[in-house]
């Protein structure tokens, strides 16, 4: 079997088990290297290479420093000072969805999404509508704004990287810039005025904002019986599960002081609890500013993978989970056997300050109110000046990102404006491993000639074709991949075989790129096909399809202003 159809197959059962999403993406690019390994089409010597690609430092650096502009409060007061508070709504969201964007250019775009969502909550309500109007346009907008600079997300660091290899030279930081910006504002012009009307919301005639359900905890007391439905309903509450100790039991059996009832309400457990005399098990924090905070844990939280305790721990004592999301009622288990994962929803009590101090440094996306972190402004205008110089060490010294944002980062954590628990949790290493793996495997595909191969088949199909439609079409090929897969492995796939096709039909090799990066962070079709999407689902309260509802035509405006531009300027 000839090594260009070895690494095809590698390839394609590669990419069959990223789409499943049975199996963490991290672990599959391992898979991948190590197949390439076992086949001969990547040497020993050169297996973890990858690791040590600039991108892959790039990305860390990026993360860090992205990581301490936000715990520094300046972006998020930023953005409150920005948004108009007395405007009418579509001059709020249109205000709303420009920071969101603008954010993400220079900063993760989670960490974009966790600064911002909030006010997107806050602009909805002020409007006499649910969250769902502003939560599925802002996460597009991050993902827009991501598209418009070099650290915007690490799929434009893997295809300045592929630039390098290729053409012997990497992307400038603004050298998407003209193509970005155009994609971007052609986009939040048709979310602002357009899109979000497109959503299921558009569709209901009562305006009213009904609380979100909750699901809690209460225990029979001693003396006490358990209530009949009728008594329950008439409270708002349905019973989920029965517990004895943590064995579930029929809901026929509760009868004995302690046995623990899973409830479903949209009222909180002390007030369910006066209504059907049951206990609740949460603590009431009866301090004057003490506010119960509906938040979402969000991709990066040291939260994952702990009980609900943690939050209790981190914050010593301070503050308490009193309520969980609907995750739970698809599980019906007893609270203490659960582990919190991205994208639950948990509802805190506590004072209003430790709450806006845990929820930064918990990676937490609040929902329903804001209480801003105090900004130390010195600390802050340090933070923000080292970002600013590593900015400008890339654009006027020619420096590389890699050194730029790990100098940047190591400076901050030197100079202690970034606490030292946050410097590596501030990495996403499942997103550094998924590159270095990634890397060596893309490059196996491109050495066995197997790139070529697919580069002459597609350049055959785009030949004749004028240079509009061959950029749209390697626009579309790379979208439709990135709904699949990890916009990074989209990248490393589709970078060089877009250089291949460019090469063979005589277009500029720099346009084709571009035409990759637009695709590839153009998530818009499904809610897997990027992190920000999968946050927003449960808050927003949107099904699967809802995504497609907005995105189509999103779609096919940033295909065609991409593909336009590129063709203008080429």
């Amino acid at each position: 079997m000839s090594p260009a159809t070895l690494s095809t197959l590698i390839l394609l059962a590669t990419l069959t088990l990223f789409a499943s999403e049975r199996v963490r993406h991290d672990l599959v690019a391992m898979i991948a290297l190590f197949a390439t390994l076992i086949t001969g089409l990547v040497k020993p010597g050169d297996a973890f290479q990858g690791f040590a690609d600039p991108a892959v430092l790039a990305v860390a650096g990026v993360l860090v420093v992205g990581r301490a502009v936000e715990l520094s409060g300046a972006a998020s007061a930023i953005a409150r000072l920005t948004i108009p508070p007395r405007a009418g709504f579509t001059l709020r969201l249109a205000g709303l969805l420009l920071i969101g964007a603008l954010l993400s250019a220079f900063m993760n775009n989670i960490a974009a999404l966790v600064i911002t969502i909030p006010i997107a909550t806050e602009v909805a309500r002020d409007a006499r509508l649910p969250p769902a109007a502003t939560l599925m346009p802002l996460a597009f907008a991050t993902i827009l704004g991501g598209m418009t600079t070099l650290i915007g997300t690490p799929a434009n660091l893997i295809l300045s990287s592929v630039r390098e290899q290729e053409l012997g030279t990497p992307f400038g930081f603004f050298a998407m810039t003209p193509v970005g910006a155009a994609v971007t504002c052609a986009g939040l012009i048709y979310l602002v005025l357009i899109g979000w009307r497109l959503l299921p919301i558009r569709n209901r005639t009562d305006r009213r904002v009904r609380a979100p359900w909750r699901i809690f905890e209460m225990a029979v007391p001693h003396g006490g019986t358990m209530p009949s439905p009728e008594t329950l309903r008439s409270a708002g509450a349905r019973v989920l599960a029965a517990f004895r100790h943590i064995d579930r039991i029929a809901v026929a059996q509760v009868g004995r002081a302690g046995d623990r009832l899973l409830i479903l309400s949209r009222s909180s457990p002390w007030d369910i609890a006066q209504a059907v005399e049951l206990e609740a098990l949460a603590q009431r924090n009866e301090a004057e500013d003490a506010v119960t905070a509906h938040v979402v844990v969000a991709h990066g939280s040291p939260l994952i993978g702990s009980g609900y305790d943690e939050v209790r721990t981190r914050s010593q004592e301070q503050l308490e989970v009193v309520a969980v999301g609907p995750r739970i009622a698809r599980e019906r288990q007893p609270l203490v056997r659960m582990r919190i994962k991205a994208g639950d929803q948990l509802y805190i009590r506590g004072r209003k300050g430790h709450i806006a101090r845990f929820l930064t440094s918990a990676r937490l996306l609040e929902i329903d109110r804001l209480d801003p972190m105090p900004v130390n402004r010195m600390r802050a205008a340090a933070i923000i000046a080292i970002f600013a110089a590593a900015i400008v060490g890339i654009v006027v010294f020619r420096l590389s990102p890699a050194i730029a944002f790990v100098g940047a980062a190591a400076v901050l954590a030197g100079a202690r404006l970034l606490p030292s628990e946050d410097v590596y949790r501030s990495i996403d290493w499942s997103v550094l491993v998924l590159l270095g793996a990634m890397i060596p495997v893309g490059q196996s595909f491109e050495d066995s000639g197997a790139a070529a191969i697919a580069a002459q088949w597609l350049g055959g199909i785009l030949s004749d074709q004028p240079l509009f439609m061959v950029l749209a079409a390697l626009c579309s090929v790379t979208l439709l991949l990135s709904i699949f897969l990890n916009n990074v492995a989209t990248a490393i796939i589709m970078g060089p075989m877009a250089i291949g096709v460019a090469r063979l039909l005589g277009v500029d090799p720099d346009a084709a790129l571009l035409a990759v990066l637009i695709g590839a962070s153009s998530d818009f079709l499904t809610p897997i096909g990027h992190q920000n999407n999968l946050l927003v689902m449960g808050p927003g309260g949107y099904r699967f399809t809802d995504y497609a509802r907005m995105g189509t035509v999103l779609v096919i405006i940033v295909v065609g202003v991409a593909a336009g531009t590129l063709s203008l300027s080429g």
